[in-house]
């Protein structure tokens, strides 16, 4: 007897797995990723996403980025991530060590208050925690009053003691009993505010100066390479000497702030000029511009609209290189007695504190400023790095 004939498949077989997978309906998540993949593969998505999409391949610039984000937040509003304020002292804590965070079921987080002695050796104060003073803590707690970006009245803190007149030093205190945590913190809103807005105000420079340079050429050109090359022959530090021994020591802080990030941006705008120069030069003779020269449009049209926007993602590279620069200009200055000064808080002041050797044996902690110092110019440099790089997004 023959075999059976083999049937036709069912038109309402059973679909594979494979079907199934592919019948189910893409989500939105699925669906907006593979758009994005499409205006990469031919070249439509926007510079912004091309730039981004580069830049987050790089682990160190991530890393950079988030750095400098939180270092921004707490300058923003220093008085919300600090125990006190930068003024709040207590004398009989005078270079009072750091206090170890401690946690019990009892008191919660806390630490232990300190008490203090003369050693009969060295003559110098020496503090023993008390187990028996104990500091408890809280989040949000009560305590000093402050401004955020000095406009909005505050007075909580994101931790501090449950007891507003007990002292707390997480990082210890300088000479005069003040919080050094504190310190950095509001030492922040001056040091990373006046290396960005130095640097704005120096790339606006350049960028006027080095696009009028590229794009007339000529004379202009020339003289304006000479007197960039005059200005970069002066050594930095005795040019940046030399303009802040002019400020008058009566000065306020504002006026003294405002002065000292005028000649960091007057000093630093030279780079800035032949880079957008270069690029000037390379780009004046494209189509493009012809064409905006044929529709009607002005020179300083040319320049803005349309010279600037081409290169305008290795500019914004360049300028996060040229923060660190800023910053630690800023520091010297301070440090050398020659920019701010106190009762203003900033990093290079809270360094020049720290310059005498005797303090920095027996108060190690007041150097921590420079840590702080240290930490931003390598994030910015990671994050200037990562940008030169993503510059080019279709590069290898």
């Amino acid at each position: 007897m023959p075999p059976p004939a083999p049937q036709a498949d069912s038109p309402h077989e059973d679909p594979t797995q494979d079907e199934l997978v592919r019948s189910k309906p893409e989500s939105r998540r699925q669906a907006r990723r593979r758009k994005q993949a499409l205006a990469l593969r031919d070249g439509s998505a926007s510079q912004t996403r091309l730039i981004w999409r580069k830049y987050r391949t790089n682990p160190l610039g991530l890393i950079g980025l988030g750095v400098l984000i939180v270092l921004y937040v707490i300058a923003a509003a220093p008085g919300f991530f600090s125990p006190h304020n930068a003024t709040t002292s207590s004398p009989d804590y005078a270079g009072a060590p750091p206090q170890q965070l401690r946690f019990s079921p009892e008191h919660g987080l806390h630490v232990l208050g300190l008490t203090s002695e003369t050693s009969l050796e060295t003559l110098a104060r020496e503090y023993t925690p008390d187990p028996e003073h104990v500091v408890e803590l809280r989040l949000f707690a009560k305590g000093d009053p402050y401004k955020i970006l000095g406009l909005i009245p505050a007075d909580r803190h994101l931790i501090g003691p449950s007891d507003p007149n007990e002292p707390v030093y997480l990082l210890g205190a300088d000479q005069a009993g003040v919080d050094m945590l504190s310190k950095i913190n509001f030492g922040a809103q001056i040091s990373l505010s006046i290396g960005l807005i130095g640097v704005l105000l120096s790339a606006l420079l350049g960028i006027i100066v080095g696009g009028i340079s590229g794009y007339f050429g000529g004379v202009a050109d020339s003289l304006i390479q000479r007197v960039i090359e005059f200005i970069m022959s002066i050594p930095t530090l005795p040019l940046w000497l030399g303009l802040a021994a002019a400020i008058p020591p009566r000065w306020g802080i504002v006026q003294t702030y405002l002065v000292l990030t005028c000649i960091l941006s007057l000093v630093g705008w030279t780079g800035m000029a032949r880079v957008i120069r270069g690029r000037v030069l390379q780009a004046r003779d494209e189509d493009f511009v012809t064409a905006a020269r044929l529709d009607g449009a002005g020179h300083g049209r040319i320049i803005l609209r349309h010279l600037m926007p081409s290169f305008m993602s290795h500019i914004i590279a360049s300028l996060s290189l040229a923060v660190p620069s800023m910053i630690l200009a800023e520091t010297a200055l301070s440090f050398l007695g020659m920019g701010l000064r106190a009762p203003a808080v900033s990093w290079g002041v809270l360094l020049r504190d720290a310059q005498q050797l005797q303090v920095v044996v027996n108060a190690p902690w007041m150097l921590l400023p420079g840590l702080a110092v240290v930490l931003t110019v390598v994030a910015f440099n990671f994050v200037g790095d990562a940008l030169r790089d993503a510059a080019d997004p279709y590069g290898k």
